[in-house]
């Protein structure tokens, strides 16, 4: 597979190193990626999020979310208490797993709940001042404001 190289992106751009090294690091994953848990990603606002992932068998206490540098981590933990059943078929997996969400800029979570076998995480974008639009005023400038006058002076000779 070729590999993205972001330098010319470097030399013609400030403050997009970061956009880069996503893509760098997006075009050089593995092509398998992990499948476990299942998830979806929902647009439920202009912006708002949701990423539901299908958590069955695991408990509330069983699964962690943090976010560390723009990076939301849901994992869960396997509970090894049922060691001494025996099982015909296991189809419920169980087992534990570490699920990496890349954030953008501004985008925060507001909340998590787990509920019938479903971990839902709310995401909210709340873009700072500076960066909304804002409308600037244009002053017009009157040629025949008081101010711009010049009165003709008499010639003294």
């Amino acid at each position: 597979m070729r590999r993205f190289d972001p330098t010319p992106l470097y030399r013609a751009s400030i403050g997009f190193d970061r956009m880069a090294d996503m893509l760098d690091r997006v075009l050089s994953a593995d092509l398998q990626a992990p499948s476990y848990p299942p998830y979806n990603i929902e647009k439920t606002a202009e912006n708002a999020y949701r990423i539901s992932i299908a958590v069955a068998g695991f408990a509330a206490d069983d699964l962690s979310v943090e976010v560390k540098e723009n990076a939301l981590v849901v994992a869960g933990r396997s509970n090894d208490d049922d060691s001494a059943r025996e099982y015909l078929h296991r189809g419920i997996a169980t087992r534990a797993f570490e699920r990496r969400f890349h954030l953008a800029d501004h985008v925060r979570v507001s909340g998590a709940r787990h509920a019938d076998g479903m971990l839902h995480i709310d995401l909210a974008r709340e873009l700072p001042e500076a960066l909304k639009p804002r409308q600037i005023a244009i002053v017009r400038n009157d040629r025949t404001s008081a101010s711009n006058l010049v009165e003709a002076q008499p010639d003294a000779a």
